[in-house]
């Protein structure tokens, strides 16, 4: 673990999205960081295409909750 140093102006947008998320600072910094992650090594995916493929991965059933 290390830090990560950013601009005031970013902390503030970081703790503003992360306040709406419900997600800590921190927390919201990373999922920033890992979806960047994914779209740059998945450039022909859409945001809502990487999410679901994300779930899958982690072997989210979302039709058996949406049908209970």
């Amino acid at each position: 673990m290390g830090i990560v140093k950013i601009s005031d102006e970013l902390h503030e947008e970081l703790r503003k999205a992360s306040s709406a998320m419900v997600r800590s600072i921190n927390s919201q910094a990373e999922y920033w960081i890992k979806m960047g992650m994914l779209a740059e090594t998945n450039p022909t995916m859409t945001y809502s295409e990487i999410i679901r493929e994300q779930l899958r991965l982690a072997d989210v059933k979302l039709s058996d909750a949406i049908n209970e």
